[in-house]
């Protein structure tokens, strides 16, 4: 009898501890950015948002426990080929966050795994339809289209895909020393290009320095003969008003009394200077033909000049 009440005992005091226990663990506290789902005698039952929560113990559970931060998952590499069929290896990064706790626990069994399959199929398949060099330069392309694929089953899954990001995209050995020459080949073929654009250019632009400068001497050239021309026109205009104004004041002066016999004295002396003058360069004298008649002389010479004078 006393090993029986010993034993029931130990069960009612296992009993007490188990009792207690589920009345603590009734007791839950959320805390922030977390849900949990509670399940009522197997069917969901609520969800918890971040605070303090009563259950009611022996019946109510928290079944799942979500994080709605959004969390980071890699997707392990994996081997892809191109369409010109190149063996590529291709890894990447998720980013995605929990919006409906209820469909992230009931929708699917692990959303994590699901959306890094998904995201390595879409992967294949979008690399499938490119060549090698398009990989390089579409990335941001292809990481659309997963998260395109991945937008399709965020409300069954009750996920939001944020972004993906493809992390390396690795080739063969032999494909890559391809890729280094191509890329050799490609600097070398620019160098060649931009060295004779700029010898091109450089000849271009003494042409342009020659042939401006041959027309500033041109345009230098016409210019001083313009300005020889119209200074040479202003000393013929200049002259010619002169000599005008001179055979005016002659002709005033002649029609004036006594304007002929100072004509006639005026054309004597510098008869006899021309005389002079020319007997004094050479030491000898000259006479005229008839000097004897010096009168006459110089009346014939003094009519011979006024008429040349009148007709001029």
């Amino acid at each position: 009898m006393e090993i029986m009440e010993l034993i029931s005992q130990v069960l009612l005091g296992l009993f007490s501890i188990y009792v207690m226990y589920q009345f603590v663990r009734s007791l839950r506290l959320v805390p922030n950015q977390y849900a949990f789902i509670v399940e009522r005698l197997g069917n969901y039952h609520k969800t918890l948002g971040p605070g303090f929560h009563a259950l009611v113990p022996f019946i109510d559970k928290v079944e799942y426990k979500q994080d709605l931060r959004e969390e980071t998952i890699e997707v392990e590499p994996q081997e892809c080929f191109t369409r010109d069929n190149v063996k590529v290896e291709v890894d990447g990064v998720i980013y995605l966050s929990v919006v409906d706790p209820v469909n992230a626990s009931y929708g699917i069994t692990n959303y994590r795994y699901a959306a890094v399959q998904l995201a390595q199929t879409t992967t294949r398949s979008v690399l499938g339809n490119m060549d090698l060099d398009q990989t390089f330069e579409e990335r941001a392309a292809m990481s659309r289209e997963v998260v395109k694929v991945l937008s399709e089953v965020e409300q069954v899954w009750g996920i939001k895909v944020h972004r993906y990001e493809i992390k390396n995209i690795v080739t063969p050995r032999t494909v890559q020393k391809a890729m280094e020459r191509q890329m050799t080949a490609e600097r070398d073929r620019r160098a060649t290009i931009a060295k004779s654009e700029g010898v091109k250019g450089s000849k271009v632009n003494d042409a342009e320095g020659t042939k401006a400068q041959i027309i500033n001497i041109s345009e230098a050239e016409m210019q001083r003969r313009i300005n020889e021309a119209e200074g040479y026109a202003e000393e013929i205009l200049s002259i010619a008003e002169a000599t005008a104004k001179s055979i005016e004041e002659v002709a005033d002066a002649l029609a004036q009394p006594k304007g002929t016999e100072a004509m006639k004295l005026q054309l004597s002396e510098k008869y006899l200077e021309t005389l002079s003058g020319l007997g004094r360069d050479e030491n000898r004298v000259i006479l005229p033909k008839d000097i004897s008649n010096y009168e006459a002389l110089m009346e014939g010479l003094s009519l011979k000049d006024l008429e040349k004078q009148k007709s001029s």
